[in-house]
């Protein structure tokens, strides 16, 4: 008989989303006249159609699949060189990052869990608390992580806790680790990092010759110009960090599925010999072996993103789900609730009314209020205590959300 990957076995749980729907399946099921007037703000996925300019950029590359003379079959498998030249003229422009190190995927979700393929046994890895979920399910199932307790929490991994008192950016850890997992402007807190605290990981890293795991798919939401939106404006990060970006959010590509991950030159690890070796070599050796690039007409969307009409677009985009996050946070505040995030990040992350947990939140909405709402607890233990609401939905929704939290909290 097979032998199975013993370690996923150490999953407490399903993970959070399919549980959310799940629930949500079973409520739906058992009220059906409830059903038709459910609003859905756990899963942070978006819901305003693809810009113009990306359909009419997609729609283009496949009349030219449609011609012997423009059709192409297998593209690069680190991308096109359009769409590397765009990331890197329009996302990285003043950084160390070029066109060559910039390698296209199907999305950052992928990304941050198949990036473990390249590193070895034995790291000691720091990951925020709350935290996004695929981090740390990613490290139990390649076997980097112990046992899970009763909070969900695993041996061998360093917890980084976020609160209030922090602002929901983590204290540089005493002891030496070798992976960091940070993602800012925050999933799932909505909080975001300062230049200042964002120099204090990047010398932390150097110091310790360890590798920021740097998750920006959220930067395009940033609107406060002194927050950074990549970790290369800070000096230092070329040597310690990879940085992780998406077009699911700011260009609607939940389903369209692109992404890209930065990898500097001068950005190394150690073998078990302690021979240097350049982290992107081993990122590409891994891609060119197990990906076939993204598709020809996704690469030549997300490319149209950063055309004129492009931007435009998106930032039309962005405003409006920003826009949603605003009235969000000002229902939860009028109602006396405590309210983070939503002012650099579409989310907005709520303290529960005393005496409810996540998931006791997240049952009275979905019960009372016909809203889905994401408990903390499913973002790790610090996590209890907390709910998220995500600010992708219209407006109208999202204002009958906020009418139906005033009339059930």
């Amino acid at each position: 008989m097979a032998r199975i990957n013993d370690h996923f076995l150490k999953l407490k749980a399903g993970y959070l989303f399919p549980e959310i729907g799940r629930r949500v399946s079973a409520f739906t099921e058992s009220h059906p006249e409830k059903a038709a007037n459910l609003i859905r703000c756990g899963i942070g996925d978006v819901t305003e159609p693809l810009p113009e300019a990306v359909r009419e950029a997609m729609h283009k590359a496949v009349d030219e699949l449609g011609e012997r003379e423009t059709f192409r079959g297998y593209g690069p498998e680190q991308g096109y060189e359009f769409l590397r030249e765009a990331v890197a003229k329009n996302a990285y422009q003043g950084t160390c990052i070029t066109a060559n190190d910039i390698f296209i995927s199907d999305g950052s979700k992928c990304d941050t869990g198949n990036v473990l393929d390249i590193f070895g046994p034995g790291n000691k890895i720091a990951i925020t608390d709350p935290v996004y979920p695929v981090y740390v399910d990613t490290n139990v199932m390649i076997g980097n992580t112990g046992e899970g307790d009763e909070n969900g929490r695993y041996e061998g991994l360093v917890y980084l806790p976020c609160n209030a008192e922090n602002n929901f950016v983590p204290a540089i850890p005493e002891e030496k680790v070798d992976l960091i997992y940070l993602c800012y402007p925050n999933n799932p807190t909505g909080a975001s990092a300062t230049r200042q605290q964002l120099e204090a990981w990047v010398e932390y890293a150097n110091k310790h010759s360890a590798i920021i795991l740097y998750d920006a798919a959220y930067e395009a939401f940033i609107q406060d110009p002194d927050v950074p939106r990549s970790i290369y404006e800070i000096p230092g990060a070329e040597t310690c960090a990879m940085e992780f970006r998406s077009f699911s959010k700011n260009g609607g590509f939940t389903g369209v599925r692109c992404g890209y991950i930065a990898i500097p030159e001068t950005l190394v690890g150690t073998s078990a010999s302690g021979d240097t070796v350049l982290i992107k070599q081993l990122w590409s050796r891994r891609t060119s072996t197990k990906f076939n690039g993204a598709s020809y007409p996704v690469q030549r969307g997300a490319e149209a993103i950063f055309s004129d009409a492009g931007k435009a677009q998106v930032a039309a985009l962005v405003e409006h789900y920003m826009g949603n996050a605003k009235l969000l946070r000002e229902a939860c505040t009028e109602i006396g609730l405590q309210v983070y995030g939503g002012e650099n990040a579409p989310y907005v992350w709520v303290a529960c009314p005393e005496g409810l947990t996540s998931w006791d939140m997240f049952d009275k909405m979905l019960h009372e209020a016909s809203v889905v709402i994401t408990p903390g607890s499913g973002f790790g233990a610090a996590g209890e205590g907390y709910f998220r609401i995500s600010a992708f939905n219209s407006r109208a929704n999202v204002k009958e959300v906020c009418a139906r939290l005033k009339a059930h909290l």
